[in-house]
């Protein structure tokens, strides 16, 4: 089974906030399973920093080493995720969810979220 990490979700995982539930912990953290992340996640992650709209523990090249030498395997732009996009119904307008959707739909992977907007998406998703 994969799993495709929303970016709260990517962040918490990183800075081990007590915000995540241990089982959610254990499905990153077990080899078994294949983990995912959106190019997406980490271009929003830049944005908000440069913006102030978020401050985390770790700066933004700490995340990135740490997301390159984890077992989770980043998901580049792909025109048929962009493609899907125009097939989602307009439930609400962040783009980076939009895409992070998109993304799991066309890879068949449930979404690690807590995100009650995704989860009012047609997919498949957990936390």
């Amino acid at each position: 089974m994969g799993h495709l990490l929303d970016t709260h979700a990517l962040i918490w995982y990183f800075e081990d906030s007590s915000d995540m539930p241990e089982k959610i912990f254990s499905i990153i953290e077990n080899p078994m399973h294949h983990k995912f992340i959106s190019s997406a996640s980490l271009w929003e992650i830049a944005i908000k920093i440069s913006i102030g709209k978020l401050e985390m523990k770790l700066s933004f090249d700490d995340l990135l080493d740490a997301v390159l030498c984890s077992e989770l395997t980043v998901l580049q732009l792909d025109d048929e995720y962009l493609k899907e996009i125009t097939n989602l119904p307009f439930i609400h307008k962040d783009p980076f969810d939009r895409l992070i959707i998109s993304t799991a739909l066309i890879e068949n992977l449930t979404i690690i979220t807590i995100d009650e907007n995704i989860q009012k998406y047609k997919i498949s998703w957990i936390w």
